[in-house]
């Protein structure tokens, strides 16, 4: 009986171990990943997209409450098609990237809804503005990648984006939809 315990022990420590270095292995595609955000100006719908991100994944699909997501966005890398409406997306009165170059998301709380489907609750935290946030989020698995989609929708002036004479809602709305599509490799099967 003394072998059978340390037995067991390595055996369930080697397995602890393999299974954490499965979920570090999990890694971003930002070939095949996109996000997106959408509002409206003057009642017109206008749009953009971020061409820098990254994160840091170690989601369980066994044990989904065990998942940890750290979400990083490049704020300067925010475009709307035109070098003067981004120009103005990098001042100070909107994501003030001089100061606060980076936007990130902690997950604090991941649910299984069933059917692919998640909630990962966390910390949002944009231009110094934290704010906790709901996130609905659709798995679906081709071959090696996982794909996470959502839409999240955001007050801006809750974050202080558009401040200044911008704050002003008839101009551009205080609703904002980011849409996200995130290629992941690494998930194990669900």
């Amino acid at each position: 009986m003394t072998f059978t315990f340390p037995l067991r022990a390595t055996v369930l420590a080697s397995a602890a171990l393999l299974a954490t270095a499965a979920m570090a292995q999990q890694a971003l595609v930002p070939a095949q990943s996109s996000i997106q955000f959408s509002a409206k100006q003057l009642g017109v719908p206008v749009s953009g997209h971020f061409k820098q991100f990254s994160a840091q994944v170690q989601f369980d699909t066994a044990k989904p409450e065990t998942s940890k997501i750290h979400f990083t966005v490049d704020t300067g890398s925010a475009t709307m098609g035109s070098k003067e409406t981004d120009s103005n997306l990098f001042s100070a009165d909107w994501f003030n990237i001089a100061k606060f170059p980076k936007a990130t998301f902690d997950s604090s709380a991941v649910k299984a809804l069933g059917g692919g489907k998640y909630q990962i609750d966390g910390t949002l935290t944009i231009k110094g503005q934290a704010q906790k946030v709901s996130v609905p989020v659709q798995l679906t698995q081709s071959g090696t990648t996982t794909t996470a989609s959502g839409t999240l929708p955001l007050k801006r002036l809750s974050f202080k984006i558009g401040d200044g004479d911008w704050a002003d809602t008839s101009m551009v709305a205080d609703e904002v939809n980011v849409q996200f599509k995130l290629a992941l490799t690494g998930v194990g099967k669900l």
